[in-house]
């Protein structure tokens, strides 16, 4: 089994601010004071980390299907712990597509392929973490 290593930077910029840079160079500023709340914390970026990743597969895999998306947004709420580690329990995945003409099974599938076999962020946080996805097809 071969496994990659990735390395990000996180660095402490002062008055509970960071900056983080990816393994590919991007940086992006997170906020711990969630008083203040000038940029993404750490926790929230687990659902926008999830979200782009469910999104980047299942278009895809509507193009590959010929589906002709015009308008594609994904909402993900999550569910945590009250105690610390304040860990998330549960996080919903609802896929908001506008098109002409989707094929709601096209859809249907698309997402389940996400989950089960492409989305390396689902498959990490999925050991703790129960995902439930739903959609809906707006005509337009």
């Amino acid at each position: 089994m071969n496994t990659k290593s990735n390395k990000a930077v996180i660095r402490f910029a002062g008055d509970e601010l960071f900056v983080g840079t990816s393994p590919s160079g991007h940086s992006i500023a997170l906020d711990t004071n969630s008083q203040r709340s000038i940029a993404a914390s750490p926790v929230e970026l687990l659902l926008v980390a999830l979200g782009s990743c469910t999104a980047v597969d299942v278009i895809g895999i509507l193009e590959k299907k010929r589906q002709n998306v015009s308008n594609y947004v994904v909402e993900v709420t999550g569910q945590r712990r009250d105690q610390y580690p304040r860990s998330y329990t549960s996080m919903n995945v609802h896929h908001i597509l506008t098109g002409t003409a989707l094929s709601p099974k096209a859809v249907q599938q698309a997402i389940e392929l996400s989950e089960t076999k492409y989305c390396s962020v689902a498959a990490t946080l999925r050991p703790t973490v129960t995902i439930q996805s739903s959609f809906e097809i707006i005509e337009a």
